[in-house]
């Protein structure tokens, strides 16, 4: 989902307001284009180039409006909390741990990565500044994304840094191409790698004599769920998975050969899947 930039005073109706963090409510994960270039014939809202006070800017304002739907929730939980109940006291106590953290300007995410115990009291909350956020900084250096980076760093959040118009021009090229016409390797896949680990998310494979198929399941997902990815009978009539890692397979030289190496496994319902697997599954 593409979304308009976001200017100072959206949580009070500014620029987009409300429309804007509409649309963040409804994202499970936030990639923060965040300029870090100079060119005098691209204007900028703000008229001046400064990334630190961009990057500032979004985290206050989703910061402000997080802060709105912490104090009328803790309103309530305090009610229940006078009334002896011991589950309200408990979240009561988190709320306003977190409610004084963010009056100091951390966000959400930053404070359930720092107090783990909170993160379900917290994720019921849908807070915007508790989703996962990636910085994705349009420079040509790391140098001119320097402090951008170090404030990225500092939250301990992901970033890449790439000139996305250069990237544009990349779509399509095969490597002789780019060879051509002097461009380095698209950095693309190093933001898709990331987003993919912003969102928890992991890829397994299946093969066959007649295509390769990558599907997407949550790190963490168990053999079940990967049938369930392909076909929601596979996840209900499961009886196990053939698995065996990519390269592995590669290095095998194909099914047959991995088979005759004993090279693939056997699992059953409760096997996690891991990152580059290829499996077939067994079903009723």
């Amino acid at each position: 989902m593409d979304i308009a930039g976001l200017v100072r005073g959206a949580n009070k109706g500014e620029g987009l307001g409300n429309q804007f963090l509409a649309n963040i409510r409804e994202v499970d994960a936030i990639v923060q284009v965040v300029r870090c270039f100079e060119n005098a014939n691209i204007s900028h809202v703000d008229e001046t180039i400064d990334p630190l006070r961009d990057m500032e800017t979004v985290q206050t304002e989703l910061i402000l409006k997080d802060l709105e739907t912490l104090q009328k929730r803790l309103a309530s939980v305090e009610k229940e909390a006078r009334a002896q109940n011991k589950e309200a006291t408990a979240r009561q106590t988190v709320l306003q741990g977190l409610l004084r953290s963010m009056n100091q300007g951390v966000p959400a995410f930053q404070f359930v990565k720092e107090n783990p115990d909170s993160a379900e009291t917290i994720h019921e909350l849908f807070l915007l500044s508790a989703k996962p956020t990636l910085y994705l900084l349009n420079a040509d250096t790391e140098k001119e994304a320097a402090g951008a980076i170090s404030y990225a760093k500092k939250l301990g959040a992901p970033y890449a840094v790439m000139n996305i118009k250069e990237e544009e021009e990349k779509v399509g090229l095969s490597p002789e191409e780019l060879r051509e016409l002097d461009l380095s390797a698209p950095r693309l896949p190093e933001l898709i790698t990331k987003a993919y680990e912003a969102l928890g998310l992991i890829t397994f494979f299946t093969t066959g004599p007649d295509e390769t198929r990558a599907w997407t399941v949550r790190c963490g997902a168990k053999a079940p769920d990967a049938g369930g990815a392909i076909h929601s009978d596979f996840k209900e009539k499961f009886i196990r998975a053939a698995v065996i890692q990519w390269d592995t397979l590669l290095k095998a030289g194909g099914t047959a050969e991995a088979m005759a190496q004993g090279l693939i496994r056997t699992e059953g319902k409760e096997y996690v899947v891991k990152d580059g697997d290829v499996i077939e599954i067994k079903h009723g």
